[in-house]
């Protein structure tokens, strides 16, 4: 990098890029500056002061080292290199001054505080704080707000940094909170007493550095030292969010995000971070089988002996991926009924996407690729339901000054889009443009189930393809399954789609698909986790585990296979997965060739060695189609119709269905009198 610039720090002279704030050189140098309204992802307020340095030969007064840039420093004599100094008497005796004024009105909760033991105002004021307060007068107090069913509010404790409107404004796309008033009648507040309407309203909760806003679910039901905390991903879509997982004994408490630049960054969506009330209710925790159409509960032996005597029975078996298992499970399921003669299908919600390469169903780019691009064109999806994360990094990029384009129906995605039509004939059109020797090498095309899922599916993808070609554009197959990437790569799909692998099929074993209605007719085995509709239509019940109680891969829309860690056990008699597959295929007569999940995996990664490259991208080249039939003109549907009913632990999620039924509420018309 070009501008350089020599900056002494402490004694220790470091050289970092001009553009660098203080804040930012500091740590470079591995020096801590304390502070609360700076975020690296958020822009600069400067108005908590407490991250102030001492700049040698500046002005006699302490900097704020989050607003000031490595640039702006006056060189020392005879052209020296500028010197900050973090730990000086100034420094400490600034650093006290701000914390005591930050304590004059702050309550004395933390007894009673959700944030104690996790609050960074309790942390700085130990390490930069004094031990006596010289205020006697009364403390100030403000009214709570009500800013709905997530984020609960204890406003007197706010010490107005910010961080909450910023988040709310800049990334989240909303404008319903804000500060009014002046001096001591300062207040963070939401305009007009609105709750907050964002997929993203959680992360306010990480981001507010004392106990203003703390989680209403959450709140009284743990401390944090009480916790075992597991490090896993997401599957509530198929973004694969870094997160932390939180339990106490058996039961999740609650989910927080980690950080992982190439993915969610440190962000992660509401119905990732409350859907564990999901994980506890609903839950198969034995084995059923039906006799004279109803379910009694089983053992173990005798479920397996069933559902082993009916597939040896059965003409043809049909196995069914559901969109949260793991690859292991797939891979496990594809080879006991594939070993039967039978088929195997992941794409249980009509999703054609291609299956001649990988470049079919991942397309060539990542996510990290939409920063950077100039053009972005939105292709039979809506971002805001199917990946919350990923659609605030489409708006990070229209920040920048990105033109978004969308072909599909118009939505209110919260920043400006160019709307090109409804569905193919838009695409066709598209598809034509002639591009003459346009500079178009930072283009991205991003691509949805809405698009992908009729019988025209490989013509609309050949069509994606050659409008890609044409600009030099990158692909991003947005899938709204977890597990539906490694799935594919495993390869458990059939020629013909799901239709074609149920076609004449009498036992079908269902892996968690609870999405769709299977005809009367068949034999059901279903292995799920929860009462839904796939245990509702099944003959033979088989409990298995959630996300959370199981090791797992998952392989994300870009193509990244990463790893899920058991955070607890599963309730009752249900078990892995994986297990219960290799137990019924021992029970068959068949034993599949491996005893434990760490054979199941050699397995698996002699077929499909990239898996075995975890956190690593293995992006395909492009591999142009060619265009065959007309497409029509009919309009993409989108893939989602309510975000937060998706999958069966989001429907067993009493929170979840209260804010199904707040966003179906607010999407109604008010009546004039309202």
């Amino acid at each position: 990098m070009s501008d350089l610039r020599k900056v002494v720090i402490d004694g220790n002279e470091i050289e970092v890029p001009g553009a660098m704030t203080l804040i930012q050189a500091c740590e470079e140098a591995g020096i801590e500056i304390p502070r609360f309204c700076y975020h690296e992802r958020l822009s600069i307020a400067g108005n908590c002061r407490m991250c102030l340095v001492e700049v040698v030969g500046g002005p006699p007064k302490p900097a704020a080292s989050c607003a000031m840039q490595v640039r702006d420093l006056r060189p020392g004599k005879d052209g020296a290199a500028p010197q900050v100094r973090t730990n000086s008497p100034m420094v400490k005796k600034a650093r006290e001054g701000v914390m005591e004024f930050l304590l004059i009105n702050h309550p004395l909760d933390c007894p009673i505080c959700d944030q104690g033991g996790e609050c960074d105002l309790q942390d700085q004021a130990m390490a930069y704080g004094v031990d006596f307060s010289r205020y006697r007068e009364p403390k100030r107090a403000t009214e709570d707000l009500n800013l709905g069913p997530l984020v609960e509010t204890h406003m007197t404790r706010c010490i107005s940094c910010t961080r909450c409107v910023r988040f709310t404004t800049e990334v989240a796309g909303i404008h319903q909170m804000g500060q009014t008033g002046r001096g001591e009648d300062a207040e963070i507040t939401s305009y007009l007493n609105q709750t907050l309407h964002s997929n993203l309203q959680g992360n306010i909760i990480d981001l507010c550095p004392v106990g203003a806003l703390v989680s209403k679910p959450y709140a009284f039901t743990a401390r944090p030292w009480e916790l075992s905390k597991t490090e896993t991903v997401d599957v509530m879509d198929a973004l694969g969010s870094n997160i932390r997982v939180d339990t106490k004994g058996r039961e999740v408490m609650r989910i927080l995000p980690r950080n992982h630049d190439g993915v969610n960054e440190e962000w992660i969506s509401d119905k990732t971070r409350f859907v564990w009330d999901g994980l506890r209710r609903q839950r198969l925790d034995k084995p059923y089988i039906r006799e004279n159409g109803k379910l009694r509960p089983a053992t173990w032996p005798e479920a397996l002996a069933a559902a082993a005597a009916r597939l040896k029975g059965a003409g043809r078996v049909a196995g069914l991926v559901g969109d949260l298992a793991p690859v292991e499970a797939a891979f496990a399921l594809k080879q006991l009924v594939t070993g039967l003669g039978g088929q195997v299908e992941c794409r249980t919600d009509g999703a054609m996407v291609g299956t001649d390469s990988r470049f079919g169903y991942i397309g060539n780019a990542a996510i990290e690729d939409i920063e950077s691009a100039d053009d972005i064109v939105l292709i039979g999806t809506n971002p805001a339901d199917e990946a919350p994360v990923l659609h605030a990094r489409i708006r990070k990029a229209w920040l920048r000054g990105a033109e978004i384009a969308l072909i599909g129906p118009e939505r209110d995605l919260g920043y400006d889009v160019t709307h090109l039509g409804n569905g193919r004939k838009a695409l066709t059109k598209f598809a034509n443009i002639e591009h003459d020797g346009e500079n178009t090498s930072n283009s991205l095309i991003i691509v949805g189930m809405g698009a992908l899922s009729g019988d025209d599916a490989a013509d609309v993808w050949a069509h994606v393809v050659k409008a890609a070609a044409a600009t030099d554009a990158r692909i991003l197959v947005l899938h709204t399954a977890a597990g539906r990437v490694g799935a594919l790569d495993v390869g458990a799909f059939t020629e013909g789609g799901m239709n074609a692998a149920l076609e004449g099929a009498d036992v079908v074993y269902n892996l968690g698909a609870d999405e769709i209605d299977l005809a009367p007719g068949p034999f059901v085995i279903y292995q799920g986790s929860h009462g839904d509709r796939g245990a509702h239509r099944a003959d033979i019940i088989l409990p298995g585990a959630a996300y959370t109680e199981e090791p797992g891969l998952f392989v994300n829309l870009e193509g990244r296979p990463q790893l899920a860690l058991r955070a607890g056990f599963a309730p009752g008699e249900a078990k892995e997965n994986w297990a219960i597959l290799r137990a019924l295929s021992g029970e068959i007569g068949a034993a599949l060739p491996f005893d434990s999940i760490a054979q199941l995996r050699q397995k698996l990664v002699a077929e499909v060695p990239h898996l075995a490259r975890i956190d690593e991208l293995d992006t395909p080249e492009r591999t142009d189609v060619a265009v065959g039939n007309d497409l029509g003109d009919g309009d993409f549907a989108y893939a989602i119709r309510d975000h937060y009913l998706t999958n069966p632990i989001a429907r067993a999620s009493a929170l979840m269905a209260e804010l199904s039924a707040n966003a179906k509420a607010r999407g109604q018309a008010a009546l004039a009198a309202e």
